[in-house]
């Protein structure tokens, strides 16, 4: 009994020496082969903008970018890139995230001449002496983010001038009517009644 269990126990000690230290220690594998790879992150500049030179991020706009937006020629606007003051923390300062599109509104072929007009009128403060459109964003650490936001802020103003105004119903015209007339006679009560106060205030020199 005692040479039997000697035995099993010098076979189980053998095989664990027999075993090849790959198979006995897998993680040890895996630990080689990242050892041997250099570790970047996902945003990285290298993966977030992979046709960049320098610290300087790519200016060109990506292939997806025109695939995505078939209703804005981007071919008729001019797309910059400059500092940012927004969100990004050690990244401010440091590359170009903020996005610039402006474009000249009256040669806008691509835009109704209804719309443009609208948009003339409304959006003012946001054109320059040249006649040119310019919308910011730097709403995003990243410049891809950020110059969808101006394209959609193009997509929105041209959205909203185009809607047609609405003509008013018989009855809101009525109600319309009321309710000035209420306005002004409310407004007339309070006239007199400050005329009033103030000739009350008045002494009399007599």
């Amino acid at each position: 009994m005692a040479a039997a269990r000697s035995l099993r126990w010098g076979l189980n000690r053998a095989g664990t020496w027999l075993v090849p230290s790959a198979a006995r220690c897998p993680r040890r594998t895996l630990h080689d082969q990242v050892d041997s790879t250099e570790f970047q992150s996902i945003y990285s500049l290298d993966k977030l903008y992979p046709e960049s030179r320098g610290l300087d991020t790519a200016w060109r706009v990506p292939d997806a970018a025109k695939e995505a937006n078939n209703d804005i020629p981007l071919d008729r606007l001019t797309i910059s890139y400059c500092r940012s003051s927004g969100p990004g923390g050690q990244n401010v300062n440091k590359v170009n995230s903020k996005a610039e599109v402006r474009f000249h509104l009256a040669t806008a072929d691509w835009i109704a001449e209804p719309v443009r007009q609208k948009i003339a009128i409304k959006h003012k403060n946001k054109m320059n002496k040249s006649g040119e459109l310019i919308l910011t964003s730097e709403s995003s650490r990243y410049q891809f983010k950020n110059l969808a936001d101006c394209l959609q802020k193009i997509r929105d103003m041209i959205a909203e001038a185009s809607q047609m105004p609405v003509e008013p119903s018989r009855e809101d015209v009525v109600l319309q009517r009321i309710r000035i007339e209420n306005m002004n006679r409310e407004r007339l009560r309070q006239k007199r009644i400050n005329a009033a106060t103030k000739a009350n205030r008045r002494v009399s020199m007599d």
